[in-house]
């Protein structure tokens, strides 16, 4: 055992002295080419968040005072000065309350029904190919893994035809094949972090568009001035 850490530490002093340093894009290159379906996913799960982050971003942007103009609008039987600050405001909240504005006179359950109808819409736009940073934290491990099974077995067959390989050898064939699973595991994790932090952000959101739907509602039982 002693003898084998001796040969790393040899193996890995020689490669301190000769000055080698191995770039990080001829290390993925030694991955094989599933490190090509790897680097797409990659890309996908990049654009993908900065996709959702600016759309999630621009539809958690509400005015503090909006809802309060509203009421004053509301309450003074100003109902057209509320409908055009509501479709001025580009968010969720303010085509849910547009929407409500619409259907003033009518029963509260259909006004609370069609604020409703508009706020799933909402979350499915805000959703829209979240799934796919899903779908891609739990497939970019299982290439990675396949790639390091790949590369295992096609090793076992070049030492099969090598009498007595050295340890640094084996080492350094062992590390070249854990490469695409390193960067399946990397790429999955980082798209879960993406999926879980845009998904916080947009329950953030749903909780703002239900609170100010039902203040609407508050203030269509409020008496008239």
């Amino acid at each position: 055992m002693f003898d084998i850490f001796l040969q790393v530490d040899t193996l890995t002093r020689s490669t301190e002295v000769t000055g080698k340093v191995e770039s990080v894009w001829s290390l993925l290159g030694k991955g094989g080419p599933l490190m090509i379906p790897l680097g797409i996913l990659f890309a996908l799960a990049v654009f993908v968040f900065i996709e959702r982050l600016l759309a999630v971003k621009k539809a958690s942007k509400i005015d503090d005072n909006f809802m309060r103009i509203i009421r004053d609008n509301v309450v003074t039987g100003n109902v057209t000065a509320a409908r055009s600050l509501a479709k001025n405001t580009d968010n969720p909240v303010g085509r849910i309350i547009d929407k409500g504005l619409q259907r003033i006179g009518k029963p509260i359950e259909a006004i609370e029904k069609s604020m409703e109808n508009v706020g799933k819409l909402e979350m499915y736009k805000m959703e829209k190919n979240l799934s796919i940073l899903s779908v891609i934290s739990r497939i970019a491990p299982l290439f990675g893994f396949v790639g390091t099974i790949v590369g295992l077995v096609l090793l076992l067959k070049e030492f099969a035809t090598i009498s007595s390989p050295t340890v640094s050898q084996i080492a350094d064939a062992m590390y070249i094949k854990l490469i695409t699973s390193a960067s399946g595991l990397i790429i999955g994790m980082l798209a879960y972090l993406g999926y879980s932090y845009l998904d916080t952000q947009i329950n953030r959101t749903a909780n703002r568009m239900e609170a100010a739907s039902n203040e609407f509602i508050d203030i269509l039982q409020e008496p008239t001035r």
